[in-house]
């Protein structure tokens, strides 16, 4: 190597030398750095209300000598603020070795300063957290003591409210229940039992802190156990206010008995990152459980829903995804979605209070009575057609192993939900259907499947669904169930016709 290139390599490593030093290349990366100084601060920002706190607590062990005497939790805190010290007195001495590995500054030293700063946070943050809670404790028993005139006061005032509530309204509507559903007799038994064991607890509670109260009031501080008397009055003041909202739900869990509703999708859009569904709900009301009659009511309102259910549920227009029959609470609706109405049919060859099946031809089809004509157009969206028997037998099928099912007209594909021919009639002028929702059925550019029946109106003209035509692909079709027998044509709907109008119960 020739004179000049040594001379040129000693330069540039003088220049190195001088440079990677300069540019703290070989240092502690700066995030480190910045930890440190943030522990450093939030460290001896710790110990100063750590040492504030602890003289608290002592301070008020032994001022209140008579008060935590009676306070058997009490006798643990000196011993929990020792272990917490030391707690914290360990994070000082990762901040001590932190501080030397700074000021040494070596690049290598990075894995040992992340496991000191981890453990000095942990262990301060623990130390923290555990005299907070003492703190907090002692200074509650120390307030309720110095509140104690107030809080007989409120207790008394407690006792009156949980003694003279009146549980009659409340177990007549629990009685009645029972005797209508006597299914549910076992469970409104035990949640009006524990209402009333709640009550005579509380009874026996206001009797068992009758000589601390007695101390209390005369200024007999000595003869006053804090803890149990302080314990009893926040347990008094809990029932005071819950009794009211305990009694108002088992009265109403015991009127949802007398309930029917369904939650229909009747409609549903996205509005870009929004997604929209509206709800039909569909309820009726039952006197007793004997009733025949009962008032239906509705409503209709667009409600926001997260993307999940929207995904999960856009298959379903016009079918009801939540069911929920008399005789059950609210808690036990049905959530899989099905056919709005098929739910209130009986057994083939029987009737209920809903309607009965009629023979015709050697046909079955399910007739509504004239009671429920209403119930029965908000479900089928004015728009029933007279089901069969084979049609509600593979329901029931469906229904029995927690599926959905959607149906076959004569080609197979779907009938019900959004892609079938009976919900594309019913629904023709929902949002939904003028988005082009139907556009992939292979419906959308052809009449129902009731258009070759027997039964159809010769003068009525086809309908049309969606925009255009294409195939079915994509489209999930429902799975096809084996039936008794060849199925039947089914009679057309009859808008504002009684199938069966003169039969009578």
């Amino acid at each position: 190597m020739s004179k000049g290139s040594l001379k040129f390599l000693a330069a540039l490593l003088g220049t190195i030398m001088v440079v990677v030093p300069f540019m703290n290349l070989d240092g502690l990366p700066r995030d480190l750095r910045n930890q440190i100084a943030a522990e450093r601060s939030a460290y001896s920002e710790a110990q100063g209300k750590f040492r504030a706190a602890q003289n608290d607590v002592l301070g008020e062990l032994q001022s209140e000598k008579e008060l935590f005497d009676r306070v058997p939790q009490s006798a643990q805190w000196p011993q929990q603020l020792t272990t917490a010290e030391s707690s914290l007195q360990s994070a000082g001495r990762n901040i001590d070795q932190l501080a030397q590995l700074e000021k040494s500054n070596r690049r290598k030293d990075s894995d040992r300063v992340r496991t000191l700063l981890t453990e000095e946070r942990a262990l301060r943050t623990s130390a923290t957290a555990q005299v907070d809670q003492i703190h907090q404790t002692a200074s509650h028993w120390v307030q309720m003591k110095r509140d104690l005139p107030e809080t007989l006061g409120r207790m008394e005032q407690d006792y009156r409210a949980i003694h003279g509530f009146d549980v009659n309204p409340v177990s007549a509507a629990v009685q009645r229940a029972e005797t209508d559903w006597p299914d549910k007799r076992a469970d409104l038994e035990q949640r009006l039992a524990s209402l009333k064991n709640t009550i005579g607890q509380d009874d026996e509670l206001w009797n068992s802190t009758a000589d601390s109260r007695k101390a209390a009031a005369a200024g007999d501080l000595a003869h006053v156990d804090f803890g149990t008397l302080i314990s009893a009055a926040d347990t008094l003041h809990t029932t005071a206010q819950n009794l009211p909202k305990e009694t108002d739900g088992l009265k109403s869990l015991s009127a949802q008995l007398y309930d029917s509703w369904d939650k229909i999708l009747v409609d549903m859009e996205t509005r870009g990152s929004e997604y929209q569904q509206k709800i039909r709900t569909v309820r009726t009301h039952f006197e007793s459980a004997a009733a025949k009659n009962g008032e239906t009511a509705s409503d209709e309102k667009w409600v926001p829903v997260p993307r999940a259910t929207y995904d999960a549920q856009k298959r379903d227009l016009g079918m009801t995804v939540e069911h929920k029959p008399a005789g059950k609470y609210d808690t036990e609706a049905e959530r899989t979605p099905q056919p709005a109405g098929f739910a209130y049919m009986a057994q083939p060859g029987s009737s209920n209070q809903y309607g009965y099946w009629e023979n015709r031809g050697g046909q079955s089809f399910w007739v509504w009575y004239g009671q429920y004509a209403l119930l029965r157009d908000l479900l089928f969206n004015r728009d029933y057609r007279p089901l069969d028997r084979y049609e509600w037998e593979e329901y029931r099928r469906y229904r029995s192993q927690g599926s959905t099912y959607y149906g076959n007209d004569n080609s197979g594909a779907p009938k019900y939900g959004s892609q079938g021919a009976a919900t594309q009639e019913r629904y023709s002028g929902s949002t939904f259907a003028k988005k082009g929702g139907f556009k992939d059925s292979q419906y959308a550019s052809r009449p129902g499947g009731f258009r070759d029946s027997k039964y159809a109106s010769p003068s009525t003209e086809p309908k049309r669904f969606g925009s255009g035509s294409s195939s079915s692909s994509g489209t999930r079709a429902a799975p096809s169930s084996p039936r008794p027998s060849p199925r039947p044509s089914s009679p057309s709907r009859s808008s504002g016709r009684t199938f069966g109008g003169s039969r009578r119960r």
